[in-house]
């Protein structure tokens, strides 16, 4: 018998849209969320909205503090070391197991992305370029094939990528990930699995190279600020 496909909530559809906003920077680090608001523009009652807010709080996109309300995420510097060292673990895992399970699929997999980045860069694309990188890292993670070490990575994944649309698209930074992408997969294809996790820890550990510089900036001017910026869905009112 053929499964019939659930229609989505209104839950959903209202966290999917917060969350892309999130991710991509509409919505500013640290901003207020109105609930009222959020649900006049986007039409929909006020409890698929407080339910999204629940949900998105959950995956450390927002956070919600008694008598002030619900604000888009905020990340120390202790909270960006404390990532960057779970990232480590984590994509340095998937890259050992995805390489025992299929080296040459990971290799091929990674390499389609790169190219894909390539055509990025050459049509100055930055916000398509910013997204393969993270199916990048993400296909580390999907190669390994361990449901348990892919749902650890969402723990932190939603978070990394509001952070690399805010800052990725620094050209120094973007020059020096696209090199190191392109490198971590010909080691990868050659068999030096070793030195590609070598690498892969050099390109997204802890005060390694102009993101973690960036980012470094970034947070200590954003942690603890609402910023002014908006959003076709939580426009602040007059």
């Amino acid at each position: 018998m053929k499964r019939l496909a659930r229609p989505r909530s209104l839950t959903e559809l209202v966290a999917d849209q917060l969350r892309r906003e999130i991710i991509s920077g509409e919505l500013a680090f640290g901003q207020a969320l109105s609930e009222a608001l959020i649900a006049q523009k986007l039409e929909v009652s006020r409890t698929p909205v407080r339910e999204a807010f629940a949900r998105l709080e959950l995956e450390g996109l927002v956070r919600s503090e008694p008598q002030r309300g619900t604000f888009v995420f905020t990340v120390s510097l202790a909270e960006l070391s404390a990532i960057c060292d779970v990232r480590v673990v984590l994509e340095t895992g998937g890259l050992r197991l995805a390489s025992e399970h299929d080296r040459a699929g990971l290799a091929a997999a990674l390499g389609r992305i790169v190219a894909k980045m390539a055509a990025a860069r050459a049509g100055g694309d930055d916000r398509g370029y910013l997204g393969l990188d993270a199916a990048f890292h993400q296909a580390l993670i999907d190669g390994a094939g361990n449901a348990y070490l892919a749902q650890a990575y969402q723990t932190i994944a939603p978070r990394m990528a509001a952070l690399r649309n805010r800052l990725g698209d620094h050209p120094d930074h973007m020059a020096k990930s696209f090199d190191e992408h392109g490198r971590i997969t010909a080691l990868i294809a050659e068999g030096d699995v070793a030195a590609a996790e070598a690498l892969l820890i050099a390109h997204i550990g802890r005060k390694e190279g102009s993101y973690w510089s960036l980012s470094s900036t970034a947070t200590e001017t954003a942690a603890g600020h609402a910023p002014a910026a908006r959003s076709r869905t939580a426009r602040r009112g007059h």
